[in-house]
């Protein structure tokens, strides 16, 4: 690979799979399916018109969520699937760390899988027996080794898999999510090894729906949403798109009626702008609206903000006055909240006062995302909010 040209160029890319329909096995349906003109299956287009280029040396993030088709162009990638229509061109040797252990046996030992997968990376048994120690003691699996693969739990066999993988010497590394079952220690480890590839300036491209890994490790990412690419830029840019498109999904797919349901009551959570919407970015405005019918001859309204059935904030118009002459009561904040979903309640008070409780109504769920990973002073943290900290020596 010469230094200017790209490691990897996508050009118009296209992919569809067939679908068949219910199976029919007679020859009656059969001749009947031809003359009728039903082919039996349908086109699913998985891929349209995909574009991009990865430098040498460049760490290229892909992301998307499930169903994107982010799978699909990582096996035209790694040259399991051929392109329907459109340019793969790949400079260079590559691996893929897709499906780790494909090339594994059950009825084989740990050992002898190390050696047999080596061979298929075109390691000679001398080169094996070199790096067997340094392979074994990576997976952190020493007292399993002469066990049979079988009896290995699907993290075990991923460790050793991946152990093995990250000796192939090639150009190009493909890394889809294959650390998912890994422990929190082991994925450490992981992506250490991912600063030693960066340093040494290898062309990597990492998949993966863990954003800060995205942000951490990639000089470009690109974000994939029904086949297409709809961003590409910066991974901070890109990481903020995913989240947004990814919680927007998940809270207008779920069911989020847990209190009370009573038409009479209507809860609204406003941007900004005015717009009655679920999903939010960090540090920005959102007014809390309710609005209610005469049957409710309503004295003081709370609000209470959840997160994990923990109460995270509740407050009331008890000093504010009476509402016994609206119909509707609004409360602006500020969401300095962290990342993720919280569900926002109104409960209804009565002209009686406290004691006057008339119900918990609605319950709505909402999401905040782009929750920044440093404060002021450049330090990292996380949680639920940034609290004001100084260090002090």
């Amino acid at each position: 690979m010469s230094e200017n040209e790209p490691a990897v160029v996508v050009k118009d890319l296209y992919k569809t799979f067939k679908l068949p329909h219910e199976q029919h096995s007679g020859l009656k349906q059969h001749v009947v399916n031809i003359f009728s003109g039903n082919k039996g299956y349908e086109i699913q287009k998985v891929l349209s018109d995909v574009s991009f280029e990865i430098k040498k040396g460049e760490f290229f993030g892909i992301v998307g969520r499930n169903g994107s088709g982010k799978s699909t162009l990582l096996k035209l990638l790694a040259g399991i699937y051929v392109p329907d229509k459109g340019l793969v061109q790949v400079n260079g040797s590559l691996t893929p760390f897709i499906e780790l252990g494909v090339g594994f046996n059950p009825e084989l030992t740990g050992r002898e899988n190390v050696f047999m997968n080596g061979a298929l990376l075109g390691f000679s048994r001398k080169e094996m027996e070199d790096m067997y120690d340094d392979i074994v003691q990576f997976s952190e699996i020493e007292k399993f080794m002469d066990q049979k693969l079988k009896n290995y739990s699907s993290g075990m066999q991923v460790r050793l898999a991946f152990s093995i993988a990250i000796r192939a010497r090639s150009d190009i590394l493909l890394i889809d999510e294959v650390l998912a079952v890994g422990d929190a220690a082991f994925q450490q480890k992981c992506y250490r090894y991912f600063d030693e590839l960066k340093k040494a300036n290898r062309t990597i491209i990492l998949v993966s729906h863990d954003m800060s890994a995205i942000k951490q490790f990639c000089d470009r990412a690109i974000l994939i949403s029904n086949g297409k690419v709809i961003l590409d830029g910066k991974p901070g840019d890109v990481a903020v798109e995913y989240e947004r498109l990814n919680y927007d999904k998940e809270v207008n797919t779920e069911d989020s009626s847990v209190g009370k349901v009573d038409k009479r009551v209507t809860l609204s959570t406003l941007n900004p702008k005015g717009k009655n919407v679920d999903t939010f970015e960090y540090n920005t405005g959102i007014t809390l609206k309710v609005e209610w019918t005469d049957e409710y001859k309503v004295g003081a309204v709370g609000f209470l903000i959840y997160k994990n059935q923990e109460l995270i904030f509740a407050t009331n118009s008890f000093s504010y006055g009476e509402f016994l002459d609206k119909r509707e009561a609004c409360l602006n904040l500020k969401l300095d909240l962290g990342n993720g979903r919280y569900n926002v309640r109104v409960g209804l008070f009565g002209q009686e006062g406290r004691h006057d409780f008339l119900g918990m109504f609605d319950d709505k769920t909402i999401v905040i995302y782009n929750q920044p990973q440093k404060d002021k002073q450049g330090n990292e943290y996380e949680g639920v909010l940034l609290l004001d900290n100084e260090w002090i020596s």
